[in-house]
């Protein structure tokens, strides 16, 4: 068995877990401009603009699907509904996704192309709030005797004490490393813009189905979790959409890929 004691409290009243989902955003903006650096056709303001624009939206939309998932306790405690104790990451993307969608209407930018940029990036993100989940004992696995088994010690966590439990948060910073690796291989791979996005989704969303049987959850219907219904309709409308539209192409930087707007 694993221990894990460390504070959940870094300082004052902010957790890890706040400090890691803020690092990971960080991280994933600095990807996005390392790609434009090295010569992704979008503008620096695109990038900055789109940030602006998504990770408010993103907040928001994770915020309240968490609150949608957890109604019986929110509805007797109104006065909690807002804040960012609980946040979900399909809220978090698809929010974002959203938001920068309606954003790119309004600009001169192809979203899929922008979204096939930052798709590897989105997955380090997700690496490192991971890592605070950990420290926070959040988003914790059932109870297990497996060797690899966590329990947590420290009375600020909020995973139960002293439990051995599947470390589901790790199990996904692994997921989440190797989906990365296979984006970093079919990039420019596929067409049209936002293939890999698409790709990106469908892998986290069926690791998400598959892994949250491992974990704590309350169920919200046909006694599967929020997050595993959400991921069988971005699966199902992922596969249609690539078998239907994406295509296979054997180098990238073509004159089209060039010449995209900013």
């Amino acid at each position: 068995m694993i221990t894990i004691g460390i504070d959940p409290v870094a300082f004052l009243n902010v957790r890890w877990y706040g400090i890691l989902v803020a690092l990971g955003i960080l991280v994933l903006i600095l990807w996005t401009l390392r790609e434009v650096k090295k010569g992704a056709n979008l503008s620096y303001d695109t990038v900055f603009t789109a940030a602006l624009v998504g990770i408010p939206s993103g907040i928001i939309i994770s915020r309240l699907l968490h609150v949608i998932d957890v109604w019986d306790y929110y509805s007797q405690n109104p006065g909690q509904i807002i804040g960012a104790s609980g946040l979900t990451i399909y809220g978090a993307v698809l929010g974002a996704a959203l938001a920068i969608w309606i954003y790119s209407k309004f600009s001169n930018f192809r979203f899929g192309y922008f979204a096939d940029v930052v798709a590897p990036g989105i997955t380090l993100a997700q690496a490192i709030g991971r890592v605070g989940c950990t420290i926070n004992g959040c988003c914790y696995g059932t109870e297990t005797s497996l060797p690899w088994a966590v329990v947590y010690s420290h009375p600020d966590s909020f995973a139960p004490l002293g439990i051995p439990v599947h470390p589901t948060q790790i199990y996904e910073i692994i997921a989440c490393l190797i989906i990365f690796g296979v984006l970093l291989k079919l990039r420019g791979r596929l067409k049209p813009d936002g293939s890999l996005f698409l790709v990106y989704l469908g892998l986290y969303s069926a690791w998400r189905f598959s892994v949250s049987f491992l974990r704590v959850g309350t169920p919200f219907l046909f006694g599967l979790q929020q997050a595993q219904v959400i991921a069988l309709i971005v699966l199902a409308v992922v596969i249609f959409l690539l078998a239907s539209r994406a295509r296979w192409v054997k180098a990238e930087g073509s004159a089209e890929d060039r010449s995209a707007p900013q």
